[in-house]
Formats: C-alpha cells, sequence, structure tokens
C-alpha cells in the first residue's frame, strides 16, 4: 500500500512542487490538497492521509492550531510534518509542541521530501536535532521547563530508558540505536514504546522535546 499525503498549503506553487516530486515516487500517492489549516479536520476524515504536509504558517487557520484540532479531534489522526521557510520559527517550534511529527524546509532537496515522509509514516523520528536545541533554548519558556522537568522526574525511566531517550534525541534511529547499545531492533522498540508511555509523550518527537526541556539532554 502506498503512504497516503495531504498537502496543506496557501501557495499553490509549493502545492504543485510538493506533489510532482511526492508522486513521482511508486510508494506515495497524493490523495488531497487544501489551501488552510481549516480545511484539514474534514478532508483528514474523508481521505484518511497516512500523512499531512502543512505549511506552519497560513492566514486563516495557522499549522499550529490546526495541529492541535487535529489531533484533539480526529480518531487515529496521521503523522503530521509542518513544512517551514526557516528551520529556527517559532512557529515550528509551536507546532512541534502541539504535537506534529516533524518539519521539512521548502527549500529541502527532493530526495530529502521523500524521505521525510516515508520516515514519519513509518513512526521514526524526523529532526535535526541541533536546530531542536536552539529552539527549545529560544521559545522554551520557564513554565515550560519546569513542566518538562516533573514529567521527566515522574516517569522514573530505568538506566537502559534514560540512554535509548539521549540516542533518539541526538537523531539516531532505531536500527542505529541497535547497533550502538548492540541489541536488536525488537529490544530497542520495546524501550521506547516504554520511554513514550512513561513520558505520556504521543511519538518520538514529543519525547525529544521534552528531553531538552527539562534540561535531561543537554547540547553536546
Amino acid at each position: 500500500m502506498p503512504v497516503t499525503v495531504l498537502l496543506v498549503d496557501d501557495e499553490p506553487l509549493v502545492r504543485a512542487g510538493l506533489r510532482a516530486v511526492l508522486e513521482a515516487q511508486p510508494d506515495i500517492e497524493v490523495v488531497g490538497e487544501a489551501a488552510d489549516g481549516a480545511a484539514v479536520i474534514p478532508l483528514v476524515r474523508r481521505l484518511r492521509p497516512d500523512v499531512v504536509a502543512m505549511d506552519v504558517r497560513m492566514p486563516l487557520l495557522d499549522g499550529i492550531e490546526a495541529t492541535r484540532a487535529l489531533l484533539r479531534t480526529v480518531d487515529a489522526p496521521p503523522k503530521i510534518l509542518v513544512v517551514t521557510t526557516f528551520e529556527n520559527d517559532e512557529y515550528v517550534y509551536g507546532a512541534l509542541r502541539a504535537g506534529a511529527d516533524g518539519f521539512l524546509l521548502k527549500r529541502a532537496r527532493p530526495a530529502e521530501i521523500v524521505h521525510a515522509v516515508r520516515l514519519v509514516a513509518e513512526g521514526e523520528s524526523l529532526l535535526f536535532p541541533a536546530s531542536v536545541r536552539r529552539l527549545a533554548a529560544e521559545y522554551a519558556d520557564g513554565d515550560g521547563n519546569r513542566a518538562a522537568r516533573d514529567v521527566l522526574a515522574r516517569a522514573r525511566l530505568t538506566e537502559r530508558e534514560g540512554e535509548v531517550l539521549r540516542l533518539m534525541a541526538r537523531g539516531l534511529t532505531n536500527a542505529e540505536i541497535a547497533a550502538r547499545l548492540v541489541v536488536g531492533t525488537e529490544t530497542v522498540k520495546s524501550h521506547v514504546s516504554a520511554v513514550l508511555a512513561k513520558l505520556g509523550a504521543r511519538d518520538r518527537t514529543q519525547a525529544v522535546i521534552a528531553a531538552y526541556e527539562s534540561g535531561f539532554v543537554t547540547p553536546g
């Protein structure tokens, strides 16, 4: 089955470019388009895409509010990939905190766009760790940091779970973590699932943000 994608951007040329890149792949199908975040929920309910590639800045309903609304109102929501011009945009960080699974730069090469869609569809992390560190340092407020520290404290991660979270925060995939720790991929998947459950995180992205905001993972 192909990975199905819904494109949401107020610029027709951006949508056309993304469609051309994605539909050139035999395993990806663009099932719909929208020009604003306000149209996302009804389209997702009708089309049931695997991934929503959504502009973070739109005139009526931006990517942050559209992400919140989608995750709040739709059962089994799709993966959300926010599309942005600047990786240090505070809107990007807001969308990630709201529940987006990753972000994609509009200047990305075609191969990077395809890789991003496949990666989030598979449930893997799509983060640029250095960028996320900068965003967390710049935009996370004090209350957010305290809340993240409380979450990490209550989680009571085991030593191995903490090790897995640190490697996730560095952007490693399950296979790369397995190679680093010299364990099987299924074992890593079990640890990742345990980390997400203990942190109350929807996915790897949310777990990584909590790790950075709490200070559990620090630059370097």
